[in-house]
């Protein structure tokens, strides 16, 4: 199949089947994305069938890469809100776009993906959905990817299953909107190499050949087609529009108009207008001939063809309205605007009566207003409209006697009536629903209560009235009087509001200057236009069918409400800014509601999509989405690649979006008249036009090369380049000026014509104009009643501004083509600066445009010289216009503009200069330069090197892979305190002005700044501007790295290479291009360590996703080499950190219990097993009194106050063992014992230190036996020079085994041995020296930690690969399996809470110090006085049944973790407390010393706040158990 594809419309295509496979030299193996479904050949061949196709074709050579757009997807399976919106390229070739979620998310759970994008192939159905199952493998990166070939607009989103059984969750959805393919005929360039300007016969001239043309290519000259004459004189405008450079014809509607002769009043719309054509051109409706004048436009003058499709209203003289008034809105089919057709009528009347009232009939001043009003008033109050409004008394009454008389009354099945009052009574009536017609405005009294029901309402209010048949109906009655006031009040409002918005109308459109100034009022012209067209086919047809309202626009109405719709009552209240010549249609909910007027505009879009190229959609804000969705898509059916713009009043970004995305539109119109100042006018431009900003980020540093198999499962695998997608905004289409618009004499001035068309046209959009702006039309033309033709007048005398504005169409052209898509534009008093680049050959155009926003100064005004960096400027042309008269010129048959003439300025020579940021060139305005005039030069980047970004992206991976893990964690982590320790504080974190230190010292430092700047070229950032500002960072990165070679020999070639990099960008980049150039290396680097560091990973790293990758990088994160803080006292060794910054060097760095609580995630996870195995050496050197040391301070200071740590660490031996290769030779590793065999303190320099050796297996023995033993010290150095907060009695450590249960006891209530260990610092509040949490006695996971040792020596005893086979207790033999029985024995008993109280006595438990049943206590056996903490529900005991399951009784371990899920689990990690604890306090701050000993200086650390790290244990628990005894044994 051809790279490219062409495109045709309206002609049947073969049939081809789609291959089954691919002879490509590469085929697709199992792929990662979601599961396909088969797809089904469809005959004829459709554009998805082209991109199915395409991607199970052979690759040709030379094949470029394919494009992957990727759009990553909240864990909830939505987009971001500013992601919900993704515009997409043409697809001139097949591309990708993959939605992609992370693994494990919700959304992944039986997760379905779905859209109507035609995944499969065959024709698009709006309802018509392709599913795709995403895969459950949680290790792999979950990702669709659909195989983008046409234009389009689509929707997608995921369900998946919820919380509750068979609850399935639908996401939020996105939209995609892809462009479509255009195409236009090639043009030569406007400029030669010496940049001057070639005249039409040689520049910008047409050429055979057709080019891609995308949006932001398009130049939109918008021509009012009634003003053209007829087709045989349309030659002569396009040749006018394509000298002037434009690519596309924007017509106005070219249907047959209606009496009011507006193109947008349309009569018929399947015919064009007759005066289109010269006699015998018009057979068929003229389509032929319009197809034929198009097809000229398109082939010899490059002049695409646009135009409005109207599909609010038709014509008020439509034929087919009399057959069809079912079309239109009429009180026969929306009864609600019967009143307002009698308030019109009534207003026809009056007008009509004036004089034979003695009223003016000429609107001369407000005195007349008020007095036409006055008298319309007194018409309004005796139409007696109020009728419309509320319920009829005498009815009510005579129907409620007549149902009380007969006796038979249903009974009140309302709200309870009894004993209210009438006013209470009529607000349970009005709430209950039993007012017929209330609101509905269908007919007078049409407004009632069934007698049925008002009889047995007022029975149940009144039960004392018993049998008093006039009593109830007065009552009744009364009860009516009370529901009509607040109905009377809102008719009265109505009027009141319909009564000022006609008085405003009037004034408007016979006073005010500003309006039309209509004159006399008559029949002909009466008050206020009519709101309803009066067809009366027939002199006895019914107005009430006949009667239709006309379309028009309301005030900040909500474009979602239809307004000839209820609840609204627009018509009514004269609210409607009504067009009388338009009828408004009704098409309903779907065609089923209107079949007619949905075939017959279906009908009349096709027709118009086979002829032109694109819409415009008029009055697109009021089109019901329902309508433009199906009326677009049957459009597209007929042209795929249709472009479709539309202007949109809705005030909302936000709507916009919607409608944008619904729709499908392309392009919105954006208006340049819009800025009310050079100020806003520069922020439009920027947001609307800049496209990238100059220097931009994020295709040089986001965009990564991967190998993608075919997403239809056949075919060859492909290279690709992926780029991230952030959400887009809707593309513009920036007018200078629209078609019904001031123009720039009303607006601003006749001059600001010229700035404003030039800063428009360097804008990276589409782009738009009208005629009369080129051509300098003094005043808005009225469309209606205007008759003169167009005036053709080329490019020369009488043409405004369109000598210079071919100039710069043709420049907007070539540089869209040529890919100028960075801009910078520049706001400085009247002025504005516009630069245009494109970021491959630094080539560029700037435009100066001194603004005229207000008339009659010739002043310069004042603009500081404009300085290019490194940039040399050379001068193409500068104009200013001279228009001597603002006078209207006079003619009866020809639209002409002001009399006006460009003057030339310049040449302007920019000069030269260098000062200490180096070279640049400086353009200053000239003297004479007044408003409304421009500058125009080319500019180039001096010494650019085109093979610097290449250089910049060039071998990192050469350098980097060689470096091992310590030597990568100096070059991506370091926290600031590590950098000062390791480089004897010659180098800490880089801090920079305005955003302060970074994190890291190394490159993920870096990365955290600027993930977001690349992503959102967010140049504005801090950090750029530092950059900008100086070379200090590059310097830093360099030599930082370089301080450490001595230390580190591998470093230097990463640093050279840095060190190149930079040089090369110092000496040869421009500053304002630095921060890109930084990012480029800095980025490249950061991909070539990580990638360094992954391959160095176990397998299951290397092949999981990007979240498993960020969890390998904390290992590095974590493990590094300072010089104060080491596992042997006596050389630097590299160790792991407790924590960062904080625990970082010194004794604070490496933590017995931190170590080993992490180790199986940091070092056996990943594959570092030898770094594992020195952590685990280290600390085994260290047993004393049975214990590793939790503070080990370089093994020279170790301190030994922690219960747990010993039995983290027998949990990791026993990981290691069982995971590393030959993991049991760890048990015979020897290690010398760094302090004596009776436990004496010794300095670790002195002689009875490391005098003797054991083996890890003897180590793990002599724990196990010392704990047997019992263990009773106090520790050394005890005092405030060891802990300065902890009271005297903390210091003793006392551990015993309860031989009658088989825990371990320990502790007491001055000292905290587990990881819980906050110790109590305020003196204020009295808690200096009290643990937050003791947890003396047997917390729960040292019980599961000593039982996971047990088990597991028992199965190596038993195997012959462990020395011992248990521990003597007094003279007596216990073996590990007895002890482990034991504990097995008693765990329930001891620690479960049971859900039902009567089973107390089956455990121990104190009833009266339960606090939360089915649990498992957190600690067992507390001391005296704080028993209660036992039954505090905490997240420990997930830790034991990971490490311990059999302990547990299945389904009490489950309904535990439920429980704990729902109230311990949060959105970071394990609340350390249950909510419902009166000590629960979620807020932790340490700098807090206040008086509430609860939170202290932060003695609730483990009160409360979430940790992370536990939540790991949770979820493997709640994986295990659920399993084995909940839902997962239906999905195991």
């Amino acid at each position: 199949m051809p790279k490219g594809r062409k495109v045709s419309y309206g002609k049947p295509k073969p049939s081809v089947m789609i291959p089954k496979g691919s002879k490509g030299p590469r085929s697709s193996g199992s792929s990662s994305s979601a599961s396909r479904s088969p797809i089904t050949p469809t005959t004829p061949k459709t554009p998805a069938d082209e991109g199915l196709e395409f991607f199970q074709s052979q690759i040709y050579p030379g094949e470029a890469p394919i494009r992957v757009y990727e759009l990553r997807l909240d864990v909830d399976g939505g987009p971001r809100k500013d992601h919900s919106y993704i515009r997409l390229p043409p697809a001139y070739t097949p591309y990708i776009l993959r939605v992609s979620l992370d693994a494990g998310t919700p959304a992944a759970k039986n997760g379905l993906f779905k859209t109507n994008f035609p995944l499969d192939g065959g024709a698009f159905g709006r309802d018509h959905f392709t599913e795709r199952r995403l895969p459950t493998d949680f290790s792999k990166p979950i990702q669709v990817d659909l195989p983008i070939s046409h234009a389009g607009a689509f929707v997608f989103w995921l369900e998946y299953d919820g919380e509750e059984l068979g609850q399935r969750i639908k996401g939020r959805e996105g939209y995609f909107n892809i462009d479509p393919i255009m195409k236009t005929k090639a043009r030569t360039p406007i400029l030669d190499k010496d940049l001057t300007v070639l005249p039409p016969s040689k520049g910008g001239v047409i050429q055979p050949e057709d080019v891609n043309l995308p949006l932001d290519g398009l130049s939109i000259l918008t021509m009012v087609s009634k003003w053209m004459g007829p087709l045989n004189e349309w030659k002569n405008h396009f040749a006018e529009a394509k000298e002037r450079g434009y690519t596309m014809l924007h017509y106005t509607p070219l249907q047959e108009r209606g009496e009011s002769d507006s193109p947008y009043s349309i009569r018929d719309q399947m015919k064009y207008d007759p005066g289109l054509f010269p006699p015998g051109l018009e057979k068929g409706g003229g389509k032929a001939s319009i197809e034929e004048i198009l097809r000229l436009a398109r082939e010899e003058f490059g002049l695409l063809s646009l135009t409005d499709v109207v599909l609010n209203h038709t014509a008020n003289d439509s034929p087919w309205l009399v057959e069809h008034p079912e079309a239109g809105y009429s009180p026969a089919n929306s009864p609600h605007l019967t009143p307002a057709l009698e308030l019109d009528s009534a207003m026809l009347k009056f007008s009509s009566s004036l004089i034979e009232n003695g009223l003016p009939t000429t609107v001369k001043s407000v005195a007349d207003v008020d007095i036409l009003l006055d008298r319309f008033n007194a018409t309004v109050k005796n139409l007696s409209l109020w009728q419309y409004y509320v319920l009829d008394p005498t009815r009510e009454r005579d129907t409620v006697k007549a149902v009380l008389t007969s006796g038979t009354i249903p009974p009140w099945t309302g709200a309870t009536a009894a004993g209210k009052t009438v006013p209470e009574l009529a607000e349970i009536l009005r709430e209950s629903g039993k007012i017929n017609g209330l609101g509905k405005l269908a007919s007078r009294f049409g407004v009632n209560v069934d007698g049925e029901t008002a009889a047995g309402f007022i029975k149940a209010a009144f039960p004392d009235i018993r049998d008093d048949i006039d009593a109830f109906v007065d009552a009744w009655v009364r009860i009516v009087d009370v529901v009509n006031v607040p109905l009377y009040e809102e008719w009265e409002q109505d009027m009141a509001v319909a009564l000022e918005n006609i008085k405003n109308r009037v004034k408007y459109t016979r006073l005010e200057e500003r309006g039309p100034q209509l004159g006399e009022i008559n029949q002909r012209s009466p008050l206020v236009e009519s709101y309803f067209t009066r067809l009366a086919p027939k002199p006895d047809s019914d107005p009430l069918i006949y009667s239709l309202a006309n379309n028009g626009w309301i005030w900040d109405a909500d474009p979602l409400q239809n307004f000839a719709h209820l609840p609204s009552k627009a018509y009514l209240r004269r609210e409607v800014i009504v067009w009388g010549d338009c009828v408004k249609l009704r098409y309903g909910a779907d065609s089923s509601s209107n079949p007619w007027l949905w075939s017959h505009m279906t009908s009349y879009v096709t027709s118009l999509a086979q002829t032109f190229d694109g819409f415009r959609i008029d009055n697109c804000h009021s089109t019901p989405l329902e309508v433009g969705v199906a009326m677009l898509d049957a459009a597209r059916v007929t042209r795929p690649d249709l472009y479709i713009c539309a202007e949109l009043f809705t005030g909302s970004e936000d709507m916009d979006l919607l409608f944008v995305k619904r729709l499908g539109i392309n392009s919105l119109i954006r208006e340049s008249g819009n800025g009310w100042d050079p100020k806003e006018f520069s922020r439009l431009i920027y947001r609307h036009g800049v496209g990238k900003p100059i220097g931009s980020m994020d295709e040089a540093c986001m965009s990564s090369i991967e190998e993608i198999p075919s997403p239809t499962g056949k075919g060859p695998v492909r290279t690709c380049v992926v780029k991230p997608l952030n959400g887009s905004m809707p593309h513009a289409l920036l007018y200078d000026l629209t078609h019904d618009n001031e123009s720039p004499l009303d607006k601003r001035s006749a001059e600001d014509a010229l700035s404003t068309g030039a800063l428009a046209a360097f804008s990276y959009s589409a782009t738009g104009s009208v005629k009369g702006f080129d051509d300098l039309y003094p005043k808005l033309l009225n469309l209606v009643q205007e008759k003169r033709k167009y005036e053709v007048s080329g490019i020369g005398a009488g043409s405004g501004i369109a000598k210079i504005k071919r100039i710069l169409n043709e420049l907007h052209l070539e540089m869209v083509l040529g890919g100028y898509e960075e801009g910078h534009v520049h706001q400085e008093n009247d002025y504005i600066v516009v630069h245009r680049v494109q970021p491959k050959t630094q080539k560029g155009y700037i435009v100066v445009a001194h603004t005229a926003f207000t008339k009659g100064s010739k002043d310069r005004g004042f603009i500081a010289p404009i300085k290019l960096r490194r940039t040399k400027a050379r001068f193409i042309l500068g104009a200013s216009i001279s228009i001597p008269s603002y006078d209207v010129p006079k003619d009866g048959t020809t639209l002409r503009g002001l009399t006006s003439e460009l003057l030339d300025v310049g040449p302007i020579t920019p000069s030269q200069g260098v000062d200490h940021e180096g070279p640049y060139t400086e353009i200053v305005v000239p003297d004479n330069f007044p408003p409304g005039s421009i500058l125009l030069f080319e500019t180039q980047l001096q010494e650019f090197d085109p093979s610097l970004d290449k250089f910049c992206s060039s071998g990192a991976q050469d350098v980097f892979s060689a470096l091992d893990l310590i030597e990568l964690n100096v070059v991506l982590h370091r926290a600031d305190v590590e950098e000062q320790d390791a480089t004897d504080r010659a180098f800490g974190a880089y801090d920079v002005p305005g955003m302060g230190k970074m994190v890291y010292c190394g490159l993920e430092g870096w990365m955290h700044p600027l993930r977001h700047i690349m992503r959102y070229n967010d140049l504005g950032h801090p950090l750029c501007g530092h950059l900008r500002e100086g070379i200090w960072a590059l310097d830093y990165v360099v030599e930082r790295m370089r301080r450490q070679t001595n230390t580190f020999p591998r470093l230097d070639p990463p640093a050279q290479w840095l060190k190149e990099r930079f040089e090369r960008i110092k000496t040869g980049v421009p500053n304002y291009m630095r921060p890109k150039y930084f990012a480029l290396v800095i980025s490249e680097a950061y991909k070539a360590a990580r990638r360094a560091v992954v391959e160095q990973c176990s397998d299951f790293i290397v092949s999981g996703h990007s979240f498993t990758h960020d969890l390998a990088l904390c290992a590095v994160q974590m493990h590094g080499l300072v010089k104060t803080a080491s596992l042997d006292p006596s050389t630097a060794a590299p160790s792991l950190a407790a924590g960062l910054p904080h625990f970082a060097k010194e004794w604070a760095r490496c933590w017995g219990r931190d170590v080993f609580i992490s180790l199986r995630g940091l070092f056996l996870t990943t594959g570092n097993f030898e770094s594992a195995k020195r952590h685990i050496l280290a600390f085994a050197s260290t047993l004393k009194h049975g214990l590793i040391p939790n503070l080990l301070d370089s093994v020279r200071n170790p301190r030994y106050n922690s219960r747990d740590s010993p039995w983290w660490m027998l949990q990791n031996i026993q990981d290691y063992v069982q995971s590393a290769p030959n993991g049991l030779k760890l048990l015979s590793e020897s290690v010398k014992r760094r302090f004596p065999k009776d436990d004496t303190w010794v300095s670790w320099d002195d002689p009875r230190a490391y005098a003797y050796s054991s083996t890890i297996a003897e180590i793990v023995q002599e724990i196990l036996q010392r704990h047997a033993d019992g263990i009773h010290f106090r520790e050394h150095n005890a005092g405030p020079n060891l802990d300065m907060q902890m009271s005297d009695a903390g210091f003793n450590i006392d551990i015993e085994v309860d031989w009658k249960t088989g825990l371990l006891l320990g502790g007491n209530k001055h000292n905290c041995g587990t990881w819980m260990d906050k110790m109590g610092e305020s003196q204020k509040a009295g808690t200096k020296g009290v643990p937050g949490t003791p947890r003396d006695g047997a917390p729960i996971e040292i019980t599961g930690l000593l039982k996971s040792t047990l088990r597991w020596l028992d199965t190596l005893s038993r195997s012959g690969n462990f020395p011992f086979q248990g521990v003597d207790v007094k003279g007596r033999f216990v073996t590990y399996k007895e002890w482990s029985r034991l504990i097995q024995a008693s765990f329930e008993k001891c620690y479960y809470v049971p859900l039902d109280p009567s089973e107390d006595d089956k455990y121990e438990i104190v009833t009266s110090l339960v606090n939360r049943r089915g649990i498992y206590k957190d600690v067992y056996g507390t001391g005296s006085g704080r028993e209660w903490s036992d039954y505090q529900f905490r997240p420990n005991f997930p830790i034991a049944m990971t490490v311990a399951p059999e302990m547990f009784d299945g389904r009490h371990a489950l309904g535990a973790l439920q429980l704990a899920d729902r109230v311990l689990r949060g959105p970071l990690g394990m609340k350390t407390l249950d909510p419902i604890d009166l000590q629960y306090r979620p807020i932790y701050d340490n700098s807090n010393d206040s008086t509430d000993a609860a939170i202290a200086k932060g003695l609730n650390y483990h009160n409360g706040p979430e940790w992370g790290w536990p939540l790991g244990y949770f979820l493997r628990a709640y994986l295990d158990f659920d399993t084995r005894f909940g839902a997962g044994q239906q999905v195991r």
